[in-house]
């Protein structure tokens, strides 16, 4: 079987559940373009070309995981605490379509089924994190860099497992569902971490220099704690 550089070939899931999968990611992009917008001002919009470009570069790390499907690190979960969830998601998604289109990297007929897990579960399980993970620890360049850690470890994980469901439901290779479901949890738990310590040395730089660009520390606030005044 003929392998690829990045992503999901062609071929290694079957054509309809490949199609519902594009359709999914085209929705839910419309959704986050249109959400994006109430985000985006003018120290968004440069970030988030910054995010983008680091994303593509973290990206050519690579590594072989199964014929046809390579392992890397993802960016959902460093893009979301710089941009937040809707802009961190159409930057990942750029970069996919970027090197899908111009580098032959994941199969055309696949870009569905890696936005979906790459740019839209990844994303989305880092956005669930580092929003829980901010409401219990310190709102500082310390606590963003084990937040970062920690949701980067899991995202990728999840994204994982979105080629695992993809797979199940129309894979067309003869590998079996728990081999295939174990060797990518187990890989991207490494791919994980390392992916963990480049968003938590990122994060916590850019928090100390400019916290005021970091979207997390800006919109992911603790719950508020009302006082009573005790009155004599």
């Amino acid at each position: 079987m003929e392998t690829t550089a990045m992503h999901i070939a062609n071929g290694i899931v079957d054509g309809p559940v490949s199609a519902v999968f594009a359709v999914l990611a085209v929705a839910a992009l419309a959704v986050c373009v249109r959400k994006a917008r109430n985000d985006l001002d003018e120290r968004l919009a440069p970030m988030a070309g910054l995010v983008a470009a680091f994303i593509f570069a973290v990206q050519m790390l690579n590594f072989q995981v199964l014929p046809g499907v390579s392992g890397h690190l993802l960016g959902g979960t460093l893009a979301v605490i710089l941009v937040g969830p809707w802009v961190g998601a159409i930057c990942v998604s750029t970069v996919l379509i970027v090197q899908c289109l111009l580098f032959a990297d994941g199969g055309l007929t696949a870009i569905g089924l890696n936005i979906t897990n790459m740019a839209l579960l990844g994303t989305a399980a880092g956005y669930l994190l580092v929003a829980g993970l901010l409401r219990v620890l310190p709102r500082n360049a310390k606590g963003l860099a084990v937040t970062a850690f920690i949701a980067s470890v899991v995202s990728v994980v999840v994204a994982s497992q979105g080629f695992v469901l993809e797979y199940a439901l129309g894979g067309t290779t003869d590998l079996s569902l728990p081999w295939v479901s174990g060797t990518m949890a187990g890989v991207h738990v490494l791919i994980g971490i390392g992916e963990g310590l480049i968003a938590a040395t990122t994060v916590a730089t850019v928090a100390r220099v400019r916290p005021d660009l970091v979207y997390a520390l800006r919109h992911f606030r603790k719950p508020a704690v009302v006082e009573q005044e005790v009155t004599a």
